[in-house]
């Protein structure tokens, strides 16, 4: 049940991942995801996030 359990939870981590990375990669920002961590690279990346609702939400639920 445990074993059931983690696979679940990594693939929804995992779903979350691509979400953000099509996410940014839909703005231009090019993203690479790298194990538990999507790497980005962009001028203006941290600034652009915060403006960007979609981005954020992205990370948060899906939406």
């Amino acid at each position: 049940m445990r074993a059931a359990l983690a696979r679940r939870v990594e693939a929804r981590a995992a779903a979350v991942r691509a979400r953000i990375a099509g996410a940014l990669e839909a703005e231009g920002v090019a993203a690479q995801v790298a194990g538990e961590t999507v790497r980005l690279t962009a001028p203006g990346l941290g600034a652009r996030w915060w403006r960007e609702l979609a981005l954020r939400e992205a990370g948060r639920n899906g939406r």
